[in-house]
């Protein structure tokens, strides 16, 4: 049996190095721009207070209802990881196609795994600099602490995070492959899991052949343990391994269309080509 030499130290330093030489490229463009640092919160600020205000008009209701808007906050701040990590994901990936940077990326030492990396942890930053002052507002409009669920709370971000880096490989290399004229599917696609993921209602609410649809989604697993936690006070771990596992599966699948279609992109010369 022969057995693999371990990564040369240098080489591993020189990878990291050039992740962080993009994370920090990407950080001077965000914190240039007033506009760019204001829809990280703006669009987040105004879901949360809109369904904030449905919830509590639900408040006095009696039955299904009111157990249904206890949970509209909780449920509009978690697909906010998810579209929001997958938008943070796909607009850094698409300032380069913007800037017509690609080729000259593709030209140099950065290796397309390491370009990724950069693109997953400028999502994690671009979502934080929204997500955390929006979870503060919630408590200081409606008196939701998201933080308040704790380890259930970083089980819900992993799984979601995953997923929407998944979604954002694919339209990575969908754009890559195709030009800008594919870019929309950057605000599109994730919308496409909304209903089927049950963000704002039990899985059960779906026709049964729809059920089995959602059921092949992470999120929905993240939406029904959300729902299970504030409603019932239980933490339901089995929902979280069956998100993780279905998470494993979306995100091989999700890199192995990014290397295949930026391969295409090789071939075709659209690397070069970057207009519609």
């Amino acid at each position: 049996m022969k057995f693999e030499p371990l990564a040369d130290p240098a080489t591993a330093a020189a990878s990291l190095r050039r992740i962080a030489a993009m994370v920090l490229r990407y950080w001077y463009l965000l914190r240039s721009s007033w506009p760019r640092l204001v829809e990280l919160v703006y669009w987040p600020a105004v879901q949360m207070i809109t369904w904030g205000f449905l919830q509590v008009s639900f408040v006095g209701h009696e039955g299904a209802l009111a157990r249904a808007g206890a949970t509209f906050i909780g449920a509009v701040l978690l697909w906010d990881i998810l579209f929001r990590g997958q938008i943070g994901f796909s607009v850094s990936f698409l300032e380069e196609m913007w800037a017509r940077n690609m080729g000259n990326l593709m030209m140099s030492p950065l290796k397309p795994g390491e370009f990724i990396a950069a693109l997953m942890v400028m999502s994690i930053v671009r979502l934080a600099i929204g997500f955390v002052p929006v979870t503060l507002l919630a408590i200081c409009f409606f008196g939701f602490n998201l933080w308040g669920l704790g380890l259930a709370l970083a089980a819900f971000f992993a799984n979601l995070i995953f997923t929407s880096w998944s979604i954002g490989l694919v339209v990575s290399g969908l754009v890559l492959r195709n030009g800008l004229g594919a870019e929309n599917l950057a605000w599109s696609l994730t919308f496409l899991l909304l209903p089927l993921s049950c963000v704002y209602y039990p899985v059960t609410t779906l026709p049964e052949w729809l059920q089995s649809v959602a059921l092949l989604l992470p999120p929905t697993y993240v939406f029904e343990g959300l729902r299970a936690i504030l409603l019932d006070g239980v933490f339901r771990g089995d929902l979280m391994l069956k998100a993780a596992g279905l998470n494993v599966v979306l995100f091989a699948a999700g890199l192995v269309a990014f290397f295949r279609l930026f391969a295409g992109a090789r071939r075709a010369g659209t690397l070069l080509q970057l207009g519609e």
